[in-house]
């Protein structure tokens, strides 16, 4: 009972990484509108943005130095200095007065986000009990549903004409003067949204460097030093490329992982932008909208945190595409109401809470040996986010200045959710119930 509550607890404290990384995101895209109007931004810069941030290049070039870091290094010692860079990336956004900046403190926040992932992923994974290990990322994954719902709630909040907005004029008068106005004044709405990320930055820090190392991580490095191994970057990634079988399993990961996430990278940046441009809607009603598909989310993983280490992980993937496709094909029939926009929301956040992202944290996680599990899962997190990046960039003109290219990117979003959906189902593996240790023996032999 003690290691359960125990595993509990450190999945919690790891888990805020994923807030703050899903945070990052959807704080940058509730604002994404303010900040056009402010710096006289064009739907390319928006592009760009999108291109460098947490949810692209930022966190791709953060994961693969990240993964292996944690490899060499420990988990531990992700979680004693990520943060403080994460900082640092909020606070440049904070303080913005030019793109320049912005696009500055968008790629340092990007960065510590994908250090931080991989990290997590594994940490959760090797300390959790064996019946629990998926479980612990459906909390993870609910850490994800709470930063967007979170942020969305305070970014209407905030947003010109909210509630709180008042409260946001007296700190934009008390810092740019009695006469700033328009969207000077009005971007502070955002400016405050990512000041509450610097918060539970900071309280997420002070509770993850206070964590023990991963027993598994300390277990394999003694291993390879009883052995005379070399632990260096340079041969973890020559040990990954060299195994056939961990290869195949690279591809399989990035290939479902990657088709889920260039559609659910652009949703994560650009929904409340979608709405508000397709939709015809205002940015207060936008965030409203994104957040309500927020909270189904949470509610719907919270579900299946009971269930997913009890039942075939192929249903539950399968029954969380059915329901992205679903969102799409609403799309395609037309957004032309309230009815189409509330259906699309919900379908989308029902497909969050079972989303393909579960399954890869989990599968990452059990599929390569301690050695070089966390470097595995920053390289996937590379590739799928820096090719992600480049698709915002390229969706933003398929998609066009005020969504008339709409139904052409809803079927190529179809497309690529139906090759996650076979890929996943023909691949999904036979791991619940079964340990990291059997798992790697079973894959690898006795040499991991």
């Amino acid at each position: 009972m003690a290691k359960k509550s125990s595993s509990l607890k450190s999945t919690i404290a790891v888990s805020l990484t994923n807030y703050l990384d899903a945070g990052a995101i959807v704080a940058g895209a509730s604002g994404l509108t303010l900040w056009q109007k402010y710096l006289g931004l064009s739907e390319v810069h928006l592009g760009w943005l999108n291109f460098i941030s947490a949810n692209c290049l930022g966190a791709a070039l953060g994961a693969i130095i990240g993964g292996f870091l944690a490899d060499k290094y420990g988990r531990k010692f992700i979680y004693t200095y990520n943060l403080l860079v994460y900082m640092v990336g909020v606070l440049l956004v904070m303080c913005s007065v030019n793109f320049p900046m912005l696009l500055l403190g968008f790629l340092i926040t990007g960065i510590s986000v994908g250090i931080g992932v991989p990290a997590t992923w594994t940490y959760i994974s090797e300390s959790s009990e064996i019946h629990n290990r998926g479980r612990n990322i459906c909390i993870s994954q609910m850490s994800w549903g709470f930063g967007p719902m979170i942020i969305l709630l305070l970014g209407m909040c905030f947003a010109p004409g909210g509630y709180l907005f008042g409260w946001v004029e007296s700190i934009g008068h008390a810092i740019g003067g009695a006469d700033l106005s328009g969207a000077a004044l009005n971007v502070f709405s955002s400016r405050v949204v990512f000041f509450s990320l610097f918060i539970v930055a900071f309280i997420a820090w002070n509770m993850q460097r206070k964590l023990e190392e991963s027993g598994e991580w300390k277990a394999s490095k003694e291993a390879a030093k009883a052995k005379g191994e070399d632990t260096g970057l340079l041969h973890a990634f020559k040990v990954l490329f060299s195994n056939k079988k961990a290869i195949r399993t690279v591809c399989f990961l990035a290939t479902i992982y990657l088709t889920w996430n260039l559609v659910a990278s652009v949703m994560g940046f650009f929904q409340p932008h979608i709405y508000e441009t397709a939709g015809g809607l205002s940015n207060e009603y936008a965030n409203m909208l994104s957040c309500v598909g927020w909270v189904i989310v949470v509610v719907i993983t919270f579900f299946v945190s009971f269930i997913i280490d009890k039942v075939p992980h192929k249903l539950l993937y399968v029954l969380g595409l059915l329901a992205a496709l679903a969102t799409w094909v609403v799309v395609i029939r037309g957004v032309n109401g309230m009815g189409s926009l509330w259906a699309f929301s919900i379908l989308w956040g029902i497909n969050g809470g079972i989303s393909v992202q579960i399954f890869y944290a989990l599968w990452g996680s059990e599929l390569f040996p301690a050695k070089f599990r966390a470097g595995a899962q920053g390289l996937m997190f590379f590739i799928v986010r820096g090719l992600s990046a480049v698709w915002g960039l390229v969706f933003t003109y398929i998609y066009g200045e005020q969504g008339e290219g709409f139904t052409v990117a809803a079927y190529c979003m179809i497309g690529l959710l139906l090759i996650s959906l076979i890929v996943g189902f023909i691949g999904c593996p036979n791991t619940r119930g079964k340990s990291l240790e059997q798992i790697t023996h079973e894959r690898y032999g006795d040499n991991y």
